[in-house]
């Protein structure tokens, strides 16, 4: 457990340790494997980092919207010790368990619409959106999928393939899985003025009858606001006139709410912000507190439409992984944690934004919930300015708070605070990100 309830600098970042473990890891761990900041964490409690030299750091990324319920929740802490005491594996598919079943039933009543849910339990987001795809060829007996611009879905092949950005994520491991087709969406900051949501889903919707054809199309995978991408969030309407072409076509409308599910939008899920009810819903991250889990959920007939065998793997759904989640879910719902997340952004975009209207570098402060984005130009125009980004986050990261940077053209910081950030952490990790930004652009 952490040693203390507030942000402190014992030595510069990384300290002496940390980097003496930097130093053991590059003798043992692959190059191609990176790390936003290379402190070594030795605990970490709520919204608190702590390393190897005794730094505690305000921690404003929770490993990548994963830890929504905080570091070391009780509930998920105390589920994880009592089902490690019991059984760490079977498989579920050779002997099965409750906890699976339990976390398969919360779900059915969590995720968007009333109708009959199944759901199947994998390990990572990755593989969860390569499931739906599976799923959705299976049902329809088609084979293309469509994707949009700036998205971000994942690692394997099929992911890669259906992901945006070639560097890092892609360059150099081709070939790439087939029948994959992409899109623009919608980018509000960088659209055409007054360009709507509906405007850009029927620009995306004529591409798609014109080059591909309907009744080819298994699936459209999008992610209600797009993660990796640059926390882009589309214009009102574009989500729902996609849902509603799925349906009158025959296509699965696949939602990839990876990063944006399990409250960090205020919601539980981004989707229900616009009242859109996908046919799949692909979810991770912040479901177990940070036990690896992850999980396609949605109609009963598109998920029993896969044959006995079909679906599975030997550590999908881990009984310990279960127990977390239902330790996270307890959490967040006896919390109001999507209550918790709209206070964050509500504190958060409306001080960057005040401080935006200070500075032409800044082109746009965006976000939902404590799903936030700042993204950087240069002054004067909408042209990225990665430089700034990385200069900012790295006076972030010394200062001892951690922040992320993302976004297509590298200019975007991003901020995914664990929903139970007390707000006086909240306040002095915005004051040492605003005062970055203030040195930063008045070079």
């Amino acid at each position: 457990m952490t040693a203390t309830t507030h942000r402190r600098l014992r030595t510069e970042i990384p300290g002496p340790n940390s980097l003496a473990l930097h130093q053991r890891r590059t003798d043992a761990v692959a190059a191609g494997l990176t790390s936003t900041l290379p402190v070594y964490i030795t605990s970490a409690e709520g919204g608190l980092l702590t390393d190897a030299d005794g730094n505690t750091l305000i921690d404003l990324g929770s490993g990548i919207a994963v830890t929504n319920v905080g570091h070391a929740a009780p509930a998920v802490v105390d589920g994880v010790r009592e089902q490690a005491g019991l059984f760490t594996h079977t498989c579920f598919m050779v002997t099965p368990y409750e906890g699976y079943v339990r976390v398969c039933e919360e779900l059915a009543a969590l995720t968007p619409g009333d109708h009959a849910k199944r759901s199947v339990l994998f390990n990572s987001g990755a593989e969860a959106v390569e499931n739906a795809v599976k799923i959705a060829r299976t049902a329809t007996g088609r084979q293309a999928v469509v994707v949009f611009d700036h998205a971000y879905h994942g690692r394997t092949n099929l992911t890669m393939a259906l992901t945006a950005k070639s560097l890092p994520y892609k360059h150099g491991f081709g070939p790439f899985a087939p029948e994959v087709y992409r899109v623009a969406g919608s980018y509000p900051f960088r659209d055409a003025e007054g360009r709507t949501g509906e405007q850009a889903a029927a620009e995306a919707i004529d591409r798609v009858e014109k080059q591909i054809g309907a009744d080819a199309v298994a699936a459209v995978v999008v992610e209600p606001i797009q993660g990796e991408g640059g926390f882009i969030e589309p214009a009102p309407g574009f989500l729902p006139a996609l849902s509603r072409w799925c349906a009158a076509n025959g296509v699965v409308f696949v939602a990839d709410e990876v990063q944006t599910g399990f409250c960090r939008t205020g919601e539980w899920f981004a989707c229900d912000h616009e009242g859109v009810v996908p046919d799949l819903i692909a979810t991770a991250k912040g479901i177990a507190g940070g036990l690896p889990l992850a999980a396609v959920t949605g109609k009963a007939e598109l998920l029993d439409s896969v044959h006995a065998g079909g679906l599975g793997g030997t550590y999908g759904g881990n009984p310990v992984s279960c127990a977390a989640a239902l330790g996270a879910i307890e959490t967040m719902r006896e919390g109001d944690l999507a209550g918790a997340a709209k206070r964050i952004g509500e504190t958060a975009i409306a001080s960057l934004r005040e401080l935006a209207a200070t500075t032409g570098a800044i082109g746009d402060v965006r976000g939902r919930g404590a799903m936030i984005a700042i993204e950087f130009v240069k002054p004067g125009t909408t042209e990225p300015d990665a430089a700034i980004t990385s200069r900012i986050a790295a006076a972030c990261h010394a200062a001892g708070v951690v922040v992320l940077t993302c976004g297509t053209y590298g200019n975007v910081v991003r901020l995914l605070p664990p929903l139970t950030l007390p707000p006086e952490l909240l306040r002095e990790g915005l004051d040492v990100l605003e005062d970055a930004i203030r040195e930063e652009t008045s070079r």
